[in-house]
Parts: structure tokens; C-alpha cells; sequence
């Protein structure tokens, strides 16, 4: 099938355009992620968005809009954890997770068990995206590039030296709180993407990619957000011809633009050594 004819169906151009902006989000707030080394946090919260998409479906609630809210207090909570009981960020990670997983698989087990609307989010299902989905999607990557744009200088600051940003008067709590509570949002729109078990990597992977390859902070997020877009286009585009799952599809695609990134990293550092 030649792109042209790819581009004909309505589901594709909605898959495509939610994908990219969920993409582009991800790939932003991912390098503040890694920079920060807090990048398991997108798995984290995953964990407990399977939660509450078991709590969504046992009342018959969209699970969307009802993870968002329970994903940030989640965030913050990890957040709190770190800050109040002392604890290394990813030990609290793995508590807010576990109890997460763990209250997701009871409370499937009390709604009957798992359905096909369960495997839809584990795993993913872009194409089947609805317009209200859609501009859901758009609107809510909107408010966190906003907020990424408008906290840009505290953001910098924070990730490079948390002590230093805290010593020029940066309110380093507040941001912290922007960001989880931001990760927290974005991992939500993630799961529709590539699925609940796979979220963490559209947080990674075209982060870890553009740091290969950028020599700046502001190019990193340049880089970060084409390698997002790119690879979501290549993965629908690719599932669709094939016949594979798309957000595993997604995912490969994210891995390939990073071995090609860290290839060519590699050949030029051989070549000026």
C-alpha cells in the first residue's frame, strides 16, 4: 500500500494526529524525565493507571478521564514519598506501583475478570480512537507543553542542578510537583497510544535517541519530539501494512531511530579519533 492510499481513511488521520501530539508530549517531558534520572516514574504510573482503568470499568466510567485525576494524586504521592518518608525515588516508585498492579487485579477480579476492554488498554489500540478521544488528546497536550514552555527556565535549571536552582531562588518544589503531575497526565494519553504496558518506553526511548546525537538542551527536545512523531507514524503506517499490533509497532520504531542515532554517534566519534 502507497502512502497516498494510506492517508484515505478517516481513523488513520485521527490515529495520526492524537498519536503525534501525545508523541510530541512525551518526547519533551521524557528528556526532563531522564535528565532528571526519574524515568522509571512513566512506569510506575502506568501501573497504576491499569488500577484505575479496572476502577473505570467496574463503573462503567470512562477510563480516560477517570485515570487522569488518580494518576496525578499518584504522582504527587510518589513525589511526597520521596520528600517526607526519605526514600530513594525509585523505591517510591515501586511502592505507588505495586499497590497500583496489585488493586488493578483485585478489582478485575471483582468485576468479573478481565475482558477485551482490559487487553485494549494493556496493550494499546490507536486506530480505534475516537473523535472525542481525539480532541481530548489534543487538548490536554496542549496544557502540558504550555506548562513545559512557560517553566521552561525553572525546568533547565532543576534538571541540571537541583541545589543550585534551589540556591537562585527557583521554587524547586513547585516544579517538581509541575512535573510529576505533568508525567502524570501524559502517561494517561500514552496508554491509548502504545497501552499501559508499554508507556514507559514513548517516555524513553526518543529522549535517550536525540541526547545520542543533540548538543543542547533546547536541540535534545527538538530531536526528541521529531524522533516521537516519526516513530508513531512509522509504527501506524507499519502495524497497518502488516497486520502487527500498533503500539508494539510504535515502540520497535522508537528502538530503531535509537540504534541508528547511536551508530552514527559512534561513526563520528571514530572518525575525529
Amino acid at each position: 500500500m502507497d502512502i497516498f492510499s494510506f492517508f484515505q481513511y478517516e481513523f488513520i488521520w485521527r490515529a495520526v494526529i492524537s498519536g503525534s501530539f501525545i508523541a510530541l508530549v512525551c518526547s519533551i517531558l521524557g528528556v526532563l524525565l531522564v535528565l532528571r534520572r526519574l524515568s522509571l516514574i512513566g512506569d510506575g504510573l502506568a501501573h497504576v493507571t491499569f488500577g484505575s482503568v479496572a476502577i473505570g470499568l467496574l463503573f462503567k466510567q470512562h477510563p480516560v478521564y477517570l485515570s487522569i485525576p488518580i494518576v496525578m494524586a499518584s504522582s504527587l504521592a510518589i513525589l511526597k514519598l520521596t520528600e517526607k518518608a526519605k526514600l530513594y525515588g525509585d523505591a517510591a516508585i515501586g511502592i505507588v506501583s505495586s499497590l497500583g498492579i496489585a488493586g488493578g487485579i483485585i478489582i478485575a477480579s471483582v468485576a468479573g475478570g478481565f475482558n477485551i476492554d482490559i487487553f485494549s488498554f494493556l496493550f494499546g489500540n490507536i486506530l480505534a480512537i475516537s473523535q472525542a478521544e481525539v480532541l481530548t488528546s489534543i487538548a490536554l497536550s496542549i496544557v502540558v507543553l504550555l506548562s513545559i514552555f512557560f517553566f521552561y527556565h525553572e525546568h533547565f535549571a532543576t534538571a541540571f542542578d537541583e541545589e543550585f536552582a534551589k540556591i537562585s531562588g527557583i521554587d524547586t518544589r513547585k516544579i517538581n510537583a509541575i512535573l510529576v503531575l505533568l508525567t502524570g497526565i501524559t502517561v494517561v494519553l500514552a496508554m491509548k497510544i502504545v497501552g499501559i504496558m508499554l508507556t514507559s518506553s514513548l517516555l524513553i526511548l526518543p529522549s535517550v535517541t536525540a541526547l545520542q546525537i543533540a548538543r543542547s538542551f533546547k536541540n535534545t527536545m527538538v530531536v526528541s519530539s521529531i524522533c516521537g512523531i516519526v516513530s508513531v507514524i512509522i509504527g501506524i503506517y507499519a502495524s497497518f501494512v502488516m497486520n502487527l499490533p500498533t503500539g508494539a509497532t510504535i515502540v520497535m520504531a522508537n528502538f530503531l531511530l535509537f540504534l541508528t542515532a547511536y551508530a552514527y554517534k559512534n561513526a563520528v566519534q571514530r572518525k575525529y579519533h
